[in-house]
Parts: structure tokens; C-alpha cells; sequence
């Protein structure tokens, strides 16, 4: 049996949208949480692909997710919104969350959203995808809570926090695409974890400790009791990122942190606090393609240190991972794949093989 499962991005958008419906979401949310997971496949971001579907269908059955709800955005004056995700897809109501900022960003110059209690929001960057293609520059800081941490801090022998990722989205221009850094806090996402675990690969070394605070390059240490963790990313600076995530999102947004919500199983909430900025109201509003171009030249036509490996700027990959993918199909691991049958089958669909 084949150990990966390659297929067309059009009938995973399907096959998403029908589980969704199945379980059940009103046909429009379902389109935009498939496109969400289907272009996160298609970017090279698996973790944060189809491959979450059975961890929402588990999360609507336990109470844990509205599958019709939607986000609740209150007026705090100026700048500011708070935004109540009323346990939505996250998707859904991170989505509605950024669209309330860009219209106050357009009027302001300059938005604050403080989004809570939104079900997992998926990839990160496609909230700053949805600034940039409006010609706003945003930053975006995320922590979760209601899941067991995975992550260590820095010097620490266990898990404290989740992936916690972060993101700054730059427009696109006449020549160049939008730059899109989009990031977790630690070495990998948890999904990523998940996928070589499914695909029976080893991780690399100085990713993972086990429960005992040890180096392990195997996967399953993470889905397993007791558990091991991830390790942040540079040391003591990804560390310290992840806990300003945690502040920032949980704390000054008012979602909570990790030490203060209890743990439930199959809940993934996450907090978002999004700056979003016109860039038209700052002084380089005159030249601020022709910067951002002449910078990214720059910076790219550095000797490449391995000549078969460019420098690139942050989206790129994505981009390239787009094109081929949406040609060559997406593969999906033959464990997700069956994972996705199951849960078919749980709201009375059946997947065809292959």
C-alpha cells in the first residue's frame, strides 16, 4: 500500500466542504474553512491542512466548536475592536475579525483587533494575505489555549506553551509579491510533528525532549503520556517571542493564557491581537514599493552560499509551493488520509480511495 495519497486541490475543497456540511456548518462557512485548509496544503504547510478536519469534526461532536457561528466585533472606541469568536471556526471568525480591522485601518490609518475565543484560525498568514491584498501592512501575534502545552521555554525540561506563531504581512507591488513572515514560535508546528509521524519519519536533531528533558529525534514522544515537547526556535529569543505572543494575545487581549484556561480534549482555541496599518498615512508612502523592491534586490543578490538553494524572501516559498502543487496534486499521508475516511464516515460520507 502506498504510503502517501496524492490528490487534486479541487477535490479536496470538495471533500472538506461536504464533511463540514455533514457535520454541520452552513455551506458558505464550510467553502471558507476548505479553502483555508486546502491552500495551507497547498503552500507546503500540511500541518496546517485537510489534515485538521478530524480534530474539528471530534471538537463540533464535544460542544467545543459552533459550527455556525460567527464573530461578534465590539467598538471600543478609536482604533481599537474586540472581536468574540463565540467558539466559530476560526477561520470564519478570524477571517470577519481582520475585514472589521481593514475598514477601520482604511478610515484611521491604523486598527487594533483583539480577537478571542476563536477555534483553531488555521495558518496565520492568510490573515496577513487578506491585509496585504488590500494594500495594508499588518502584524499579527497568536497564543492558544484549552490544549496541553507542547512547547519548552527556553532552559525548561517541559511544555508551557503552544506553537504560538507570529506574522507580518507586507502589500504586494507592481514587481513584487506581498511578503508574508509567517512563523511559529517554536522549531516546527505541532502539525509537523503529526506528519512525520504519519509518514514514519524521524525528526531533526535539536527539534525534540522527551518527558524526561532529553534530545530524541522521534515523533511519538509527542503523542504519548507523558509527553515530551518541542523546543523553541534560537534559543532564548524564540522563547521570549513565544511568551510576548502569550501576553499580547492571551493576556492583553483578554482570551486568557495557557496558565489560567483549563486544558479540555480536542479544543484548540486561539487568541489573535492584530496591529493593521495603511501604509499611504506614513512618510514613505511616496516610495514605499520602490523601497521595499530595492531592498528585496538587494538583499537577494547575495552570492548564494549553495547554488542550487537562492536566496529567498519570505512568501516565496509558498508561492513556488502553490504553483507546482496545484499541477502535481497535494499528497496527503495514507494514516491522514485514512484519519479523513474515518471522520467521513462519522457524519455519513464515504471517501473514494485514491
Amino acid at each position: 500500500m502506498e504510503t502517501v495519497v496524492t490528490v487534486q486541490h479541487e477535490r479536496l475543497r470538495r471533500m472538506a466542504t461536504r464533511l463540514l456540511v455533514a457535520a454541520g456548518a452552513a455551506e458558505a462557512d464550510a467553502l471558507v474553512v476548505a479553502d483555508h485548509l486546502v491552500d495551507a496544503n497547498l503552500s507546503g504547510h500540511d500541518s496546517h491542512g485537510v489534515g485538521m478536519l478530524p480534530q474539528y469534526l471530534r471538537a463540533i461532536r464535544g460542544g467545543l466548536v459552533d459550527p455556525r457561528a460567527h464573530a461578534h466585533v465590539d467598538d471600543r472606541g478609536g482604533a481599537v475592536l474586540a472581536v468574540n469568536g463565540r467558539k466559530g471556526f476560526g477561520q470564519v471568525v478570524a477571517r470577519e475579525g481582520i475585514a472589521a480591522g481593514m475598514e477601520r485601518a482604511r478610515g484611521l490609518g491604523v486598527a487594533l483587533v483583539a480577537l478571542r475565543n476563536a477555534s483553531h484560525i488555521g495558518r496565520v498568514g492568510a490573515y496577513g494575505e487578506q491585509a496585504a491584498a488590500a494594500g495594508l501592512v499588518s502584524i499579527h501575534f497568536v497564543n492558544v489555549v484549552g490544549h496541553p502545552p507542547v512547547v519548552a521555554p527556553f532552559r525548561g525540561a517541559d511544555a508551557r506553551f503552544l506553537t504560538n506563531p507570529f506574522c507580518v504581512a507586507l502589500p504586494p507591488s507592481k514587481h513584487e509579491p506581498a511578503v508574508v513572515l509567517d512563523f511559529a514560535t517554536s522549531i516546527v508546528a505541532l502539525g509537523k510533528v503529526r506528519v512525520a509521524l504519519n509518514r514514519g519519519e524521524r525528526m531533526g536533531e535539536g527539534v525534540l525532549i522527551d518527558s524526561q528533558g532529553r534530545p530524541t529525534a522521534d515523533p511519538g514522544v509527542m503523542y504519548q503520556e507523558p509527553r515530551g515537547a518541542i523546543l523553541p526556535f534560537g534559543l532564548h529569543k524564540g522563547y521570549g517571542l513565544a511568551l510576548m505572543c502569550e501576553l499580547l494575545a492571551g493576556a492583553l487581549g483578554g482570551g486568557g493564557t495557557l496558565s489560567t484556561v483549563p486544558f479540555e480534549k480536542d479544543r484548540i482555541t486561539n487568541n489573535m491581537l492584530s496591529f493593521i496599518v495603511d501604509p499611504q498615512r506614513l512618510p514613505g508612502a511616496g516610495h514605499f514599493e520602490e523601497e521595499v523592491a530595492a531592498a528585496i534586490a538587494y538583499v537577494k543578490a547575495s552570492p548564494p552560499a549553495d547554488p542550487s538553494l537562492p536566496v529567498l524572501v519570505a512568501g516565496e516559498p509558498e508561492i513556488a509551493s502553490r504553483t507546482r502543487r496545484s499541477v502535481e496534486g497535494i499528497p496527503v499521508e495514507r494514516a491522514t488520509w485514512d484519519e479523513l475516511s474515518a471522520s467521513a464516515e462519522s457524519v455519513g460520507l464515504r471517501l473514494e480511495d485514491g
